[in-house]
């Protein structure tokens, strides 16, 4: 019992950076109808970027509290990926509008071979260690064996913090009605006064700010960044936006948390349920599995569609 409520905590870890990393997907889908396949190396610019300013926080002012060092650095990887999100859906994007949607999808690509380059090219090919900012300490659960750290307590509280206030912008603001608007129909959204152009470049700019925080979630949860972790995690977050229902934000969040449990689930056993052929390291098959399985069952998601109603 134990070990099946550490590996439900595992997973509602794992799950809180997914679901983080599928609402960037859900809100431009929803908006524009297209999948962002580059979002997953804005989240890998966003640890990136935030590793070099830790860095240098740490080397020139030793004496700064570690916690205000990661929100320094965090806040200036969100500004930075906010930058490049909106030059993504300027160049990468906005002139193929009216395209066709397999062209858009085949752009973005493109933008995540290119971006990925980059930051090879910049950072290098190898592994870099990121600094460890957040509290290690272990906290028994409910007296049980089950071990859950402050480090991961705070990952978790800081992602339900973001998604429950980015349900409020959306569903409370006059933004979030610009943004539904659009979703709806962007021609008579135009026509009642809303700036279709400038609601989808700020939910791009939306949308990475979000994966920038993601980023640096991964890499304080794994202690590594380097120019292709945002490649898997970015795939297994469309997962979780399928999962749940594309264009739903409630979905995106049930979304990536179901899978993360799913995938935790599924580490922790898959050798005892295999005869010890296959080990903890196969626990990517279940995210795609579950993507198999839904787009076969229910294409739509368990809650549906809902930023854009689709015949």
């Amino acid at each position: 019992m134990d070990i099946f409520l550490q590996q439900i905590l595992n997973g509602l870890v794992l799950g809180s950076i997914y679901a983080l990393i599928a609402l960037g997907y859900t809100m431009v889908y929803g908006v524009l109808g297209i999948i962002n396949f580059a979002h997953g190396e804005v989240l890998m610019f966003g640890a990136l970027i935030a590793l070099v300013v830790i860095k240098n926080l740490l080397a020139f002012f030793p004496t700064i509290p570690l916690w205000l060092i990661l929100v320094v650095a965090l806040l200036v990887a969100m500004s930075g990926c906010a930058v490049l999100s909106f030059y993504i859906e300027k160049i990468a994007y906005r002139p193929l509008r009216n395209a066709p949607r397999l062209v858009p999808l085949i752009s973005a690509i493109g933008m995540s071979i290119l971006l990925q380059t980059i930051a090879m090219i910049i950072w290098g090919r190898t592994p870099l260690n990121f600094p460890q900012l957040l509290p290690e300490q272990s906290l028994a659960i409910f007296g049980t064996g089950a071990l859950v750290t402050v480090k991961e307590l705070i990952i978790m509280l800081t992602a339900l913090i973001v998604m429950v206030a980015l349900l409020f912008l959306v569903k409370k603001t006059r933004f979030g009605r610009a943004i539904r608007a659009t979703a709806e129909n962007p021609q008579v959204a135009g026509l009642m006064g809303v700036n279709t152009t400038r609601v989808i470049s700020y939910t791009f700019i939306l949308g990475g700010t979000l994966a920038a925080l993601a980023g640096v979630m991964i890499a304080s949860n794994y202690g590594s960044a380097h120019f292709y972790m945002g490649f898997m995690p970015g795939l297994k977050a469309f997962t979780a936006a399928v999962l749940g229902g594309i264009g739903n934000i409630p979905g995106a969040m049930l979304g990536g948390l179901l899978l993360g449990i799913i995938e935790a689930l599924g580490a922790g056993y898959i050798g005892t349920l295999s005869g010890g052929i296959f080990g903890s390291n196969y626990q990517d098959i279940f995210a795609f599995l579950v993507l198999i399985l839904v787009l076969v069952f229910r294409p739509s998601g368990i809650l549906g569609e809902k930023l854009r109603d689709r015949a």
